[in-house]
């Protein structure tokens, strides 16, 4: 997952300030060498690490926090906010037209996910806007690419228009607008041709689409694994396009992420979307704030909860709840969570939103290979329905009939189970509002330090009042029914 190596340096260099009794004006520069060495090792621009240092070190410098209460925990605070300054402060939304269809330009280089990054757009305004997207295909030269446009279009059910190879791209795209418009189709998304890098004829093509049809977006689609490039792509687009805002591609890929950190600062256009996985549904909005804590180490509890609340079904995840809490939670309950986590995306990066476990030792030793779930699937689906129902009938001898109705080993069988039964008191104490349970896990010391603890009390007090919510809209229901 990118930042992976700048979380790890940054949280080394806060971890030994807070460490220190108190902070003095040397501490603080070798905490902002090692931050500036951290930066560019994660091939963020020179320039921006170095107008980014300045900043901390001035905000840092101040009597006010060095001797003033927790100053290592203010320092942390000013670079949190820094970084989120740095990146944009806040998400930037589409830009929409006042009049349908509002026309999409998505540009970008050969490689970097544009037909793709179109797909997954296009699904996101269905899902969210209720919208009838339109695919124009314009890369009448790379090999296939209309056959990908489709393919794509085909999965989320999405019309495209195209003119085959033969026709000149500006043509098609005026054409393919007729064709929106008397469909009435909310939204046009023009899939234009890329290559392998900025030419004078794919720019002069470019320039006479946007002078057709008049964007109300030209989204630069950029591969975030290359780094310093990615910085000097946007600004060639940019200076010919004019282009409204990035869409960072392969962000869960191993990347540094200099170029999520460094595109803003340089080119002043907004990264509006991040794509962290190859399914349709993984595209996300860019949030400043909520980037810069998962650099730092401390979680995305907001995306995390953005997700859940997304993927799970609200009447189910209050039962479960309830279930927990009584502690009557079951293997049929188990296994049906099972499913709705996998719907959120690669486990990892759900355990690396959670705060302080982006870098955490104890996630080294857990194996997120995704065929874990399916052995884990069948050790369940070999139990009777007596069993799945009261998981404290697992004793030796229906174990060892375990083993062998799923063909899996004994000692996964006796971990799986063993890790069933924690998880169950862990979240009896969770929704319970005790976070000792979590507390133990790490052997009483919450990931993150005070602010995983901090961020953990939070979700508590956040998971009780979306309890009681629930509650509420759930009587309601009822009492219509």
């Amino acid at each position: 997952m990118a930042f992976e190596g700048l979380t790890e340096r940054l949280q080394k260099a806060m971890e030994k300030l807070r460490r220190k009794p108190k902070v003095t004006e040397a501490d603080l520069r070798e905490t902002m060498r090692e931050i500036r060495l951290a930066l560019l090792e994660a091939d963020v621009n020179f320039k921006v690490v170095k107008d980014f240092v300045k900043k901390v070190r001035e905000e840092a410098a101040g009597a006010e926090v060095l001797k003033g209460l927790n100053p290592a925990q203010q320092i942390v605070k000013i670079v949190n906010d820094q970084l989120t300054e740095l990146m944009g402060e806040e998400a930037v939304p589409l830009n929409r037209a006042a009049h349908i269809p509002t026309v999409i330009m998505m540009v970008g280089l050969q490689g970097a996910g544009k037909t793709t990054t179109a797909g997954k757009l296009a699904l996101r305004l269905k899902n969210e806007d209720h919208a009838r997207p339109m695919f124009i295909a314009a890369d009448v030269y790379r090999p296939a690419a209309i056959t990908q446009l489709q393919q794509v279009a085909d999965q989320i059910d999405v019309p495209v228009f195209e003119k085959g190879t033969d026709v000149d791209p500006v043509e098609i795209v005026r054409e393919g607008m007729e064709v929106a418009k008397q469909n009435h189709n909310d939204y046009v998304i023009i899939d234009t041709a890329g290559r392998l890098q900025i030419d004078e004829q794919l720019m002069d093509e470019l320039v006479n689409i946007k002078q057709l049809v008049n964007p109300d977006e030209i989204l630069l689609v950029i591969d975030a694994m290359t780094g310093q490039n990615a910085v000097n792509t946007a600004q060639g687009f940019d200076d010919k396009l004019d282009i409204t805002g990035v869409v960072l591609t392969k962000l869960d890929g191993d990347t540094r992420g200099g170029a999520a950190m460094s595109i803003r600062a340089v080119t002043g256009k907004p990264i509006k979307f991040v794509g962290e996985g190859e399914k349709m549904e993984d595209l996300d909005v860019f949030h400043p704030d909520r980037m810069a804590s998962r650099i730092l180490g401390m979680g995305d509890m907001m995306t995390l909860i953005e997700k859940a609340q997304k993927n799970f079904d609200e009447e189910q995840a209050q039962e479960t709840m309830d279930k927990m809490r009584e502690n009557t939670f079951d293997y049929n309950d188990f296994l049906a969570q099972m499913d709705q986590v996998t719907k959120m995306g690669p486990l990892e990066n759900i355990i690396k939103m959670m705060p302080g476990m982006a870098n955490n030792p104890a996630l080294k030793n857990i194996n997120l290979d995704p065929k874990q779930f399916a052995h884990i699937r069948a050790i369940v689906l070999s139990m009777t329905p007596e069993e799945r129902e009261n998981p404290d009938l697992m004793n030796p001898s229906r174990r060892r009939r375990l083993a062998a109705g799923s063909g899996r080993p004994i000692v996964e069988v006796n971990r799986m189970i063993k890790q069933f039964n924690q998880m169950r008191k862990m979240m009896k104490q969770v929704t319970n509002g005790n976070m000792s349970g979590m507390q133990n896990l790490f052997g009483g010391q919450m990931p993150g330090g005070r602010m995983g603890q901090m961020a953990m009390n939070r979700m508590a007090r956040k998971m009780k009042k979306d309890k009681q919510k629930r509650i509420k809209k759930l009587r309601k229901m009822r009492k219509k029914r």
